[in-house]
């Protein structure tokens, strides 16, 4: 006796169809993030080896997305890059983000005020992710931050950010060995919620040369959503600054964020 189907669906093969789509649609988010991990022009054989994807499926899947635009090839090496659709998309998101005037704002304040870059920034789980800078007049900083991660547990964004979290969340979200850096870097998840409990009695994070050699960064959190997901930071040349400098800044952070997230609470922004 033929066994009986409850899912039409099923019976006919539309499930496996949809499965097959989704995953194929997987794949390709999990490519593009690999060449985004990668500052190199990566061959068929290099994403196999990063990605475990059959050959074949890559085969179609950098053919779609080069057609696309999310990718550009080099014909002379069969090699492969993001595309500008990438910078394209990405550059939409800060255009769509209500907050992002009013950072921007808040940042050339403090540039003004301090004479350092400054930083806004965003927690993407155990990363900050940079959506606006405005470097130094002295800065030889040529390259833009923004789009680019560093691990939260080793800037002091990331620290402003985690310390919005309770001693139990930070122990859910970061592993238990933290990556180093630099040799400054602290890399044990005591010493992150050591470092996590000064900045709530501060108002703000500090470190020192934890994700860049010669320099040392403060930041605080724009307080407008519970727990925070977005700070401001400066950052300082370690020969220029003393521990007061830097404090006096931590401080200016801590006031102009605050005054921030009340700008955004009144605009209705959340």
């Amino acid at each position: 006796m033929p066994q009986k189907v409850d899912n039409p669906a099923v019976a006919d093969g539309a499930a496996p169809a949809e499965s097959s789509g989704v995953k194929s649609a997987r794949r390709a988010v999990d490519l593009i993030e690999t060449f985004a991990a990668n500052d190199v022009w990566l061959s068929l054989s290099d994403l196999h080896a990063r990605t475990g994807f059959p050959r074949s499926s890559l085969h179609g899947l950098l053919r779609t997305l080069l057609e696309a635009g999310w990718l550009e090839a080099d014909t002379n090496t069969a090699r492969y890059r993001l595309g500008v659709r990438a910078l394209i998309c990405g550059t939409a998101y800060l255009d769509r983000d209500a907050v992002v005037p009013f950072a921007t704002e808040a940042l050339e304040r403090i540039r003004e005020k301090t004479g350092f870059t400054a930083h806004f920034a965003r927690r993407n789980g155990t990363e900050v992710v940079y959506l606006e800078t405005r470097e130094s007049q002295r800065s030889t900083h040529l390259v833009s931050r923004v789009g680019r991660t560093l691990p939260a547990h080793a800037t002091a964004l990331g620290k402003a950010l985690l310390a919005e979290l309770t001693h139990d969340e930070i122990e859910a979200l970061m592993p238990a060995s933290l990556t180093a850096l630099t040799p400054n870097t602290i890399t044990t998840l005591d010493g992150l919620h050591a470092e996590c409990a000064a900045t709530r009695e501060r108002g703000y994070a500090a470190e020192i040369e934890e994700g860049t050699l010669g320099v040392r960064c403060v930041a605080a959190v724009i307080p407008y959503r519970i727990p925070g997901t977005d700070a401001i930071s400066c950052s300082m040349p370690i020969a220029q600054v003393s521990d007061d400098d830097a404090r006096r800044v931590g401080e200016l952070l801590a006031e102009t964020t605050a005054e921030l997230g009340q700008q955004l609470r009144r605009a209705g922004i959340r």
